[in-house]
């Protein structure tokens, strides 16, 4: 079967796999409590750089967003993944594929950690992980990391995993707390780094 010319609806992806201290998988229902409490604690670090960090959710709306990310994972529209401790079960933070093209194979990875387990090394574990993913179980020809300039934690994943910083795209949004931001663009590319 041509991959260029699958629907991606058809495509038969995991929605479960494991790095060396974690598992990485896709929301389902009942995941929200875990989710509201990593937010609620790491809320004062993801405010600055999530816009959908800016009021403390609900549980109801943690639910909500799961169970959503749960119908786009099926749609193949949006691929979010739980990271979850294995030693603990713990849900430590969140990342996933994002702003899909199925057509170019392309790819961009966000990540967040909780703040009780930052510089520990897990969003880079899960990261190195979801880009292997993303190359053998999705055939990717471009992965993508974007960060706001200021996220010096963010630009180190990147960098650190030697994804190829490319530009700044100067002035080209509006930041959480309404300023101008640049956003760094990183990227491994098939043929060149993988």
């Amino acid at each position: 079967m041509n991959m260029n010319k699958t629907n991606p609806l058809l495509l038969d992806i995991p929605d479960y796999f494991e790095s060396e201290r974690l598992i990485i998988r896709a929301p389902k229902q009942g995941d929200g409590d875990a989710l509201n409490e990593a937010v609620k604690e790491s809320f004062d670090q993801l405010r600055p750089w999530m816009p959908w960090a800016q009021e403390i959710p609900a549980l109801v709306d943690s639910e909500s967003v799961v169970r959503r990310a749960h119908l786009k994972f099926m749609e193949r529209t949006d691929l979010m993944l739980l990271l979850i401790l294995k030693k603990s079960g713990q849900l430590v933070g969140c990342s996933g594929l994002h702003r899909i093209d199925w057509e170019a194979r392309k790819f961009e990875i966000g990540y967040w950690v909780r703040t009780s387990f930052s510089k520990q090394g897990l969003i880079t574990e899960a990261a190195d992980a979801i880009t292997d993913y993303a190359i053998h179980e999705l055939q990717a020809n471009r992965i993508e990391i974007r960060c706001d300039e200021r996220n010096t934690q963010s630009a180190k994943v990147a960098q650190r995993l030697g994804f190829t910083l490319e530009g700044i795209l100067r002035n080209d949004a509006s930041g959480t707390d309404g300023t101008l931001r640049s956003t760094k663009v990183f990227s491994k590319v098939r043929g060149i780094e993988f």
